[in-house]
């Protein structure tokens, strides 16, 4: 397969990410000591085997990969309140300068931060992926990224991992009164609609993640 200089670097890092993740992952899930953790982590591992032999693949073979990832949707949710954090409190914690073990804590605070770390680099190398195969890999794979990330950030909230608190009242009606709406209906918008009909192919809408 033919990549274009900055699609094949940014294959390299993205893989070189996955030999890391799968390593921590691998770790943690001979350490953990959680059940609901443990069983998070059982859940996610094989479909990142599959998103790292994936990018074997593409870095490999000429026709490209001959493997797919499932394109994934957050379905149900552990946090009742998406605003306040269940926990009673929050633990304090400090870096720790001399380690033999990781607790659980650090270890999902390790595995949020590299998918979020991930989801940012499928985003922004997908933005310039000229290559259709790898383009649409890149952006299945930001998904994954984002469903893994919301379901182990959940499980930090409701730990007391994460701390998680309703925003000022006050404040967001204060900013959000800045903005104004823009008339929809207005002739310039309905005109460039008409004008370009069928030129901005559309797959769904937001409401389809929600299904």
């Amino acid at each position: 397969m033919k990549f274009a200089n900055h699609e094949f670097n940014d294959l390299n890092e993205l893989t070189m990410s996955c030999v890391n993740s799968i390593t921590s992952m691998a770790y943690m899930l001979e350490h953990v000591k959680d059940p609901e953790f443990k069983q998070l982590l059982e859940r996610h591992f094989p479909f990142h085997v599959r998103d790292y032999n994936m990018k074997v693949e593409f870095l490999q073979n000429a026709e490209g990969s001959t493997k797919i990832l499932p394109l994934f949707k957050e379905d149900g949710f552990m946090l009742s309140d998406f605003t306040q954090s269940p926990a009673a409190g929050y633990p304090p914690m400090q870096p720790r300068t001399s380690v033999t073990d990781f607790n659980d804590r650090e270890m999902a605070t390790n595995y949020l931060l590299t998918l979020k770390r991930a989801g940012r680099e499928y985003a922004y190398s997908a933005m310039e992926a000229a290559n259709p195969e790898l383009r649409a890999f890149l952006q299945t794979a930001f998904m994954m990224s984002c469903s893994h990330a919301f379901e182990t950030w959940q499980y930090m909230v409701k730990m007391g991992y994460y701390p998680l608190e309703a925003a000022d009242q006050q404040t967001t009606d204060k900013v959000a009164s800045m903005y104004q709406l823009v008339p929809e209906d207005q002739g310039m918008i309905q005109k460039y609609l008409d004008m370009y009909k069928g030129q901005n192919p559309i797959g769904g809408t937001s409401e389809d993640m929600l299904q």
